[in-house]
C-alpha cells in the first residue's frame, strides 16, 4: 500500500523538477511508502531520459502535448496508488519534515480534504498561498491600477486574508495550488481538477468543490515550502494585461469560473 503519491507536472522547467526531487529524496520519510510521478506536458526537454538515468525510481509519463495544468496533473493522478495525493508544483522545495508533518496530521484529522503548507519565497519570507473567494472584481484590483482605490484595497485585504495571522492552522475557502496535500478517497468523491482550466483558477475551483461535498480545505503553518514563484501574469504592465497569453488565460479561467460558479461568488 502506497501512502502517498507525490506528482510533478514539468513545462520546460527541467532545471527545477530536478531540485525538487533532490529535496524529496533529503525529506523524512520513516514508515511512509510513497511514489513519485513526473508528468511532462511535450517540453520536448530529454527531461524522461534524464530522470530515467538520474532517477529510475521515478514513476514518467509523457504527454503528447500541452495539456495545461488540471489536465497534465489528472494524467499522473490518474495513475497513482497513493492514500494521500500531493500536486507538487517544480517550483517548490520540501524542507526535511515537510511529508511527515503533513502526513501524520491529515492521518489524525480524518475530515479535512485539503491541506497547504505555509509557502516560503527563497528569502524566507511568507507567500500568500490561501485565500478568501473571489469577489467579481477581484483580478481586475490585483493586476490595473483599480487596486489603488480604497474599495479595492478594502477587497483585496479581504481576498489576501491580511486580517488573519498566518502563524496559526485554521480553514480557508482556498489554497494555491502549487502544492496541495489531498485525501484521495475524498478527491475521487469531488473530482480531478476541472479541465476546462487550462491554467488557473482549477486550484480554487477543487477546494470549492471539496467544501461543497463537506470536506475542509485547511491552511497549516507548522509544515513549510519554498515556493520560487514567479505570478507570471503579474509581471507585466497593467495596459498589457489583456494581450499577454498568461494573463489572457487568466481572464479565460476567470470568466469560465465566474460562469460555473456565478457572479456573486463569495459565500463566506
Amino acid at each position: 500500500m502506497i501512502d502517498i503519491s507525490i506528482i510533478i507536472l514539468n513545462y520546460k522547467q527541467k532545471g527545477f523538477v530536478m531540485s525538487c526531487l533532490k529535496s524529496i529524496a533529503e525529506a523524512d520519510f520513516s514508515g511512509i511508502k510513497k511514489e513519485i510521478i513526473v508528468v511532462d506536458n511535450n517540453s520536448d526537454d530529454a527531461i524522461g531520459e534524464i530522470l530515467a538515468w538520474q532517477n529510475p525510481e521515478v514513476k514518467f509519463i509523457q504527454n503528447n502535448g500541452n495539456l495545461g495544468m488540471g489536465a497534465g496533473n489528472n494524467v499522473g493522478i490518474q495513475k497513482a496508488n497513493g492514500k494521500y495525493i500531493v500536486i507538487m508544483n517544480p517550483d517548490t522545495i520540501a524542507f526535511h519534515d515537510t511529508f511527515k508533518k503533513i502526513f501524520d496530521y491529515m492521518e489524525i484529522n480524518q475530515k479535512v480534504g485539503v491541506v497547504g503548507p505555509r509557502q516560503l519565497n527563497p528569502d524566507k519570507t511568507i507567500q500568500d498561498s490561501c485565500y478568501r473567494w473571489h469577489g467579481v472584481l477581484t483580478p481586475l484590483y490585483r493586476r490595473t491600477p483599480l487596486g489603488n482605490f480604497q474599495f479595492a484595497k478594502k477587497d483585496l485585504e479581504r481576498f489576501l486574508m491580511k486580517d488573519f495571522n498566518h502563524d496559526y492552522a485554521r480553514e480557508v475557502d482556498w489554497l494555491l495550488g502549487s502544492f496541495l496535500f489531498c485525501r484521495k478517497s475524498f478527491l475521487e468523491k469531488v473530482g480531478y481538477f476541472d479541465e476546462r482550466y487550462f491554467m488557473y483558477f482549477e486550484d480554487t475551483d477543487l477546494c470549492r468543490r471539496f467544501w461543497n461535498s463537506g470536506f475542509s480545505v485547511v491552511y497549516n503553518p507548522e509544515v513549510e515550502i519554498i515556493h520560487n514563484h514567479n505570478r507570471e501574469s503579474a509581471q507585466i504592465e497593467w495596459y498589457k494585461f489583456f494581450t499577454y497569453q498568461p494573463a489572457r488565460r487568466h481572464i479565460i479561467s476567470w470568466v469560465k469560473y465566474l460562469l460555473k460558479w456565478g457572479m456573486s461568488s463569495e459565500i463566506n
